[in-house]
């Protein structure tokens, strides 16, 4: 056992310095990598040096393996086939299977417990009578076991069903889903199987071991309703949120089973997840609970007002090319439109281009642009776009003043000037990419359709701005053919 609790603590270390590594895209892969073998050892050494306290090794081997070899191929097939668009609906399938993991070893763990605990202390003249051998049951585990039990229960449950409804959503498959009251139903669903477990921790009996199920069941429902009213621009939030919770999930069954290996990585995994869902909440200037119980976005409808009665005036892509090359300065502020085109690499080829004719091209990166977070600079870092040239918020929005065009590309509510000064608009008070500063802005849409959060962006209508409509790859490729040709 000396070996491989040294082999966790090796895992260990990998998983830390694995995860910051990833905090910068140059060595975001190399960190991934790392966290990868640290995690394969790991699991090797479980396989061949685990014994239990009366020395038993692990058994059923063949099974275990033909589990690993399954999950790998389908892991690495989705992998190499997800398009960048789909990035995020993936990210939430993941998130979904961790939870579905943790809620089924917890589930398994009882059974097991229960089950052995009936066999050594049942006795015999009950065996033949299993309705007093149950009543006379009491299984002798901690406080701490139980609690650790069904919080694996309830918050892997929430993750699974949480995050194939952010999947269907995503995807398009599922709509939103509001009613009067909800929130109280919510919060109903979440204290009855807090409930519940409770009685179940301090009255625990065989005779009432179907109630876990119900625990199950509940927490499962809980997890749909919580996520159906939530859309728009807080589903980045919601990602996290729920990669968070696959992480303590998977916490929970490092607590069951004593693996230091299997806590530390939940740990990690929700500590970041914490993290970054509150980090993107600032990014929006918002509390937690307002984006858990406002569902933001869900439904919301476009907000169209007197914007009926203006005009907006279109560009031409010779237009388009010769104001960017006699530009000094150029930023592009990359959207999900721009995924949806696949367009990252045709947009380096644009800034490259740009840059041989001496422009200086940098990307202005909301933190909750596109589906997930990070999108735009997974997207980009695809298209071995610099990450010296990725410009978040803050600093992007102190050299707008002294840029002279601002190519918007996909980008909607995160550019809106409305979350400014219209009180009355889902996005008000969340932080945007002034981009309206700059001497010019070209807004590249396929259409006039507002955004993700389903509310008319006002920056389409300023005198600054020019709309260039069409897909965003062959507009770009366009204007690389344009810029060319001059």
């Amino acid at each position: 056992m000396g070996v491989l609790v040294l082999i966790y603590v090796m895992a260990a270390v990998t998983f830390i310095f694995g995860l910051k590594m990833m905090s910068h895209p140059a060595s975001a892969r190399k960190g991934n990598l790392l966290a990868g073998v640290g995690m394969i050892v790991a699991i090797i050494g479980t396989l061949f040096l685990y014994q239990d306290e009366a020395g038993n090794k692990l058994k059923n081997l063949s099974w275990i393996f033909a589990g690993i070899v399954t999950g790998s191929v389908i892991g690495v097939l989705m992998a190499k086939k997800v398009k960048m668009t789909a990035m995020p609906e993936m990210v939430s399938f993941f998130n979904g299977m961790g939870g579905a993991s943790a809620a089924l070893i917890a589930v398994v763990e009882f059974s097991h417990l229960a089950n052995m605990n009936f066999q050594e202390t049942i006795p015999e003249a009950y065996v033949s009578d299993l309705t007093v051998a149950e009543d006379l049951l009491v299984l002798p585990v901690s406080n701490g076991t139980l609690i650790t039990l069904f919080s694996g229960i309830i918050l892997g449950s929430i993750t699974f069903s949480g995050s194939m409804i952010a999947w269907g959503k995503l995807s398009g498959v599922v709509k939103d889903f509001a009613f009067r009251g909800q929130h109280l139903v919510n919060s109903g669903l979440l204290l009855l199987s807090a409930g519940l477990s409770a009685y179940m921790i301090a009255n625990i009996t065989t005779t009432g071991t179907w109630v876990i199920y119900l625990v199950l069941a509940l927490a499962f429902i809980y997890g749909v309703f919580f996520v159906m009213p939530i859309g728009g621009a807080d589903m980045p939030v919601v990602i996290s949120l729920l990669n968070s919770l696959s992480g303590i999930s998977a916490a929970t069954s490092g607590f069951l089973y004593d693996n230091k290996m299997v806590l530390t990585g939940g740990i990690l995994v929700g500590a970041a997840g914490t993290i970054l869902t509150l980090l993107m909440c600032h990014a929006m200037n918002r509390s937690l609970l307002n984006v858990l119980i406002g569902s933001f976005g869900a439904g919301a409808a476009a907000k169209k007002g007197d914007k009926e009665k203006l005009s907006y005036k279109e560009i031409t892509l010779n237009d388009a090319a010769v104001v960017m090359s006699y530009a000094q300065k150029v930023y592009i502020v990359p959207g999900y439109g721009l995924a949806v085109a696949q367009a990252q690499h045709a947009c380096h080829d644009l800034e490259k281009l740009l840059e041989a004719r001496g422009v200086q091209v940098k990307y202005a990166i909301h933190p909750v642009a596109g589906r997930m977070p990070g999108h735009m600079n997974v997207l980009l870092a695809e298209a071995d776009v610099s990450y010296d040239k990725l410009v978040e918020m803050e600093p992007a929005n102190e050299e707008f003043h002294n840029t002279d065009v601002v190519l918007v590309l996909g980008a909607n509510d995160v550019v809106n000037p409305a979350a400014k000064h219209d009180a009355g608009s889902p996005i008000y008070g969340m932080p945007i990419l002034d981009v309206e500063l700059a001497k010019m802005v070209i807004v590249n849409k396929r259409t006039m359709k507002p955004g993700y959060a389903g509310i008319e962006n006002e920056l389409f209508y300023q005198p600054k701005t020019s709309m260039l409509f069409g897909d965003a790859k062959k507009v770009l490729l366009d204007l690389v053919s344009e810029i060319k040709s001059m």
